[in-house]
């Protein structure tokens, strides 16, 4: 088990999701191999160096360099913010589109038949026999556990009654870290 120096540049909105991405990506292109790919992913975290980096006053490169002759693959990585993000400074964040359906709404009790493993919809029934046979035949044919659940549902149209999306300002933009150290390979 030895270690490998990496180097890689990441964006996002914090230091954390700049390093959930570029562990995602090397998850990506090395595969997970058990923790031993050498890359960034198998690092057990990171920590942000930037203040030292600024009070240093050394290059960039020259900081690094330095940093990589103390650090070792039980650390995990350092990163350096390399452009600040810029937030969204709206007042606002969010947009309201209300959803409006003409007439009444009307619930009934119905009998949802569900996988249990992965939680996908089989089918639904007004009655629980009904329900139960589906879910028999469905087990009978793929050798999976099903639930039958009551639930209530619209008769008609949608349960939908708002959406709300998030606006983004006209100069947020994510920031960029370098990330730097040893990995395990």
């Amino acid at each position: 088990m030895g270690s490998q120096s990496f180097t890689v540049r990441s964006r996002g909105m914090s230091a954390k999701e700049a390093y959930d991405r570029a562990v995602e990506d090397a998850e990506s292109e090395y595969g997970h191999q058990q923790g031993y790919s050498g890359a960034i992913n198998a690092t057990p975290g990171f920590r942000d160096v930037t203040k030292e980096y600024n009070s240093s006053g050394l290059p960039k490169y020259n900081f690094i360099e330095k940093r990589m002759d103390s650090l070792t693959k039980f650390q995990g990585a350092e990163c350096i913010c390399i452009q600040e993000p810029k937030t969204n400074t709206n007042k606002i964040k969010t947009q309201v589109e209300h959803v409006v359906e003409k007439g009444t709404k009307k619930w009934v009790l119905l009998y949802c038949v569900y996988e249990a493993w992965s939680g996908k919809f089989i089918a639904s029934f007004d009655k629980k026999g009904d329900a139960v046979a589906r879910a028999r035949q469905h087990s009978e044919k793929t050798q999976a556990e099903t639930h039958v659940k009551m639930e209530k549902k619209l008769e008609k149209g949608t349960p939908l009654t708002a959406k709300i999306t998030y606006k983004k300002s006209k100069d947020e933009k994510e920031g960029e870290w370098e990330f730097y150290g040893w990995a395990s390979c």
